[in-house]
């Protein structure tokens, strides 16, 4: 809920008209949704998820490293339920902005997810390795925090922080195409709230688009489970 909320939020801040943060660019894009992952983890941390798992790639990708699938289904199950919850505070959120704002595109945008060249395949390829960093890049930064300090591993409660910036990364190097949601409730929870939610002058929710974003991030977690458990992770 607080990494979509967030997430979503900043780009809901960007793209809709009359926000103070209209035009801001995808930078602050960018930038809102690291560190929305950021607090996402450490709200989870709090709440008594050590794991603190918001995305599925991460789940199934752990599952596939670990070879226990236990926890999947309620796993997933919550991070639906706390994207769908989260996108629908959005809309609260910015509730006079969708009127004032007539592009449905934008208001799209604000929940789901959109190549900006519309090529199936090339759009897959964009997800599935993007979220392939992402699993590499999250098990990487765990690697180096079982590391002594002294000698180059890093502090504990230093992950969440660059979890958000490795999210940050990928973004900005990785996400001009298909907008990186590299997490298919992210974008499947909010593609729904938007579906049903009664957004004045709404558009498409697209989902002829949407199986990319939900495939494309399952299918980079197992290979790269699979990678790093060929390397003995």
């Amino acid at each position: 809920m607080v990494i979509i909320l967030l997430g979503n939020g900043v780009v809901a801040n960007v793209v809709l008209k009359k926000t103070k943060g209209e035009g801001g660019g995808w930078i602050v894009i960018t930038a809102g949704w690291g560190f929305a992952v950021m607090i996402g983890i450490f709200t989870a941390n709090a709440f008594g998820s050590a794991a603190a798992h918001l995305n599925p790639a991460v789940t199934v990708a752990f599952a596939v490293l670990r070879n226990d699938y236990s926890m999947v289904v309620p796993y997933i199950s919550a991070q639906f339920i706390g994207a769908f919850i989260g996108a629908v505070l959005v809309w609260l959120q910015y509730f006079p902005h969708w009127k004032v704002t007539e592009d449905p595109g934008s208001k799209l945008a604000c929940f789901a997810t959109n190549p900006a060249i519309r090529s199936s395949g090339s759009n897959f390829i964009s997800e599935f390795i993007a979220t392939l960093l992402l699993i590499v890049g999250i098990v990487a930064i765990g690697y180096a925090g079982t590391s002594d300090p002294d000698k180059g591993g890093i502090p504990s409660g230093i992950t969440p922080y660059l979890v958000g910036l490795l999210v940050w990364s990928i973004g900005l190097s990785l996400g001009g195409t298909t907008g990186y949601a590299i997490n298919p409730v992210r974008d499947l929870g909010p593609r729904l709230a938007y579906s049903i939610l009664p957004i004045p002058n709404k558009g498409s929710s697209d989902w002829g688009y949407g199986w990319i974003p939900v495939v494309a991030p399952i299918l980079g977690a197992i290979i790269g489970g699979l990678i790093l458990r060929a390397f003995s992770f």
